[in-house]
């Protein structure tokens, strides 16, 4: 059986094609969740923590992913 692959990051992109706002939307949504988590400034977002903050569910977000 083959896994499929997914990320573990979301970038300013992904925030654009699930909100459909502008990827600077995407830019200031990834900060405000890395302040919220208290992450340096280099660290990634993952899915996981982007699914906690926004509410949106981990299958829906993955299905943006793998598009």
């Amino acid at each position: 059986m083959k896994m499929q692959q997914t990320r573990l990051c979301i970038y300013p992109k992904d925030v654009q094609r699930i909100t459909g706002k502008s990827e600077r939307y995407g830019r200031m949504l990834l900060n405000k969740i890395k302040a919220y988590f208290g992450k340096e400034e280099h660290q990634f977002v993952t899915v996981e923590e982007f699914c906690l903050y926004t509410g949106i569910k981990k299958d829906e977000v993955i299905l943006f992913l793998a598009a």
